[in-house]
């Protein structure tokens, strides 16, 4: 199941994870978190890789549109031989993404966002080194319209790379942030035309790659080293906890019928 929704994919040292459930605007399920999960990890010990893509695709496709709040059942994954099982810990899939990526790869990640990126898209997106926006895509926190806050390590990745203020701007912004706003608020640090987006990731990628392996492994533990707060792994704890409190709140289960009833909810602050 992982691999039909994941595909990975090898060129000259660059290694492309593309999320491939364009039915559900690649919205994340157990199965294919993990799956990323495992990928990092396994691009992290592969001396043939130097660099790190991950993405949803072409332009005018979904790069990830959030945690799949449609499936509820999916909500476990019932494969007991899943990578799941490899990862005991109340961390859960979406907060290993922040470690898999930031720390344990040392090698660049680059998200190649390539349209919509919602909620924990969002976060995936900003557990990566850099980011390169196609012109068509747009970036939404998500949290706040479901009745809860961010998990992915976004309360974090967000106002280390933002600040305070800018960070809870975003994160309390009702709006679709299109990617040139979003380049210049500095949730992306390139945006090109779409005719030109796939061409601009590959050269990007390859420049990454070109460069001296153990200098640039280097180069990102010491700059991840240097932004940790020493509860990083805490941190993501009370992620989990505060956002399944919002999504379990009666304001919760309102957000979410609200937003696949297409209204405006009605919360009542419990």
């Amino acid at each position: 199941m992982t691999q039909e929704m994941l595909t990975v994919t090898d060129s000259g040292g660059v290694r492309t994870l593309t999320l491939n459930r364009p039915e559900r605007k690649n919205a994340l399920t157990p199965a294919l978190g993990w799956g990323l999960v495992a990928a990092a990890e396994a691009a992290a010990k592969d001396d043939a890789v130097r660099v790190l893509v991950v993405t949803g695709g072409a332009p005018g496709q979904a790069f990830c549109s959030g945690a799949d709040l449609a499936r509820p059942e999916e909500a476990e994954d019932p494969n007991p031989q899943s990578p799941q099982d490899q990862h005991l810990d109340d961390i859960d899939w979406i907060g290993q993404f922040l470690l898999a990526f930031r720390l344990r790869c040392d090698k660049p990640v680059l998200a190649a966002v390539n349209g919509v990126a919602v909620g924990a898209g969002v976060a995936l997106a900003l557990c990566a080194d850099l980011r390169i926006a196609a012109a068509s895509a747009a970036l939404h926190p998500g949290y706040i319209r479901a009745g809860t806050s961010p998990d992915g390590g976004l309360s974090w990745t967000l106002p280390t790379l933002l600040g305070h203020e800018a960070a809870l701007r975003f994160l309390w912004d009702p709006r679709m942030v299109p990617a040139e706003e979003a380049c210049t608020r500095g949730l992306v640090g390139e945006v090109v035309a779409d005719d030109v987006f796939a061409d601009a990731v590959a050269a990007k990628a390859a420049a990454l790659a070109a460069l001296a392996p153990i200098g640039v492994r280097q180069t990102k533990r010491l700059v991840v080293r240097a932004t940790l707060g020493a509860e990083l792994e805490s941190h993501l704890r009370d992620e989990l906890a505060y956002v399944r409190r919002g999504l379990a709140s009666e304001d919760g289960r309102e957000a979410v019928k609200a937003i696949f009833g297409k209204r405006t909810p009605d919360f009542k602050g419990r």
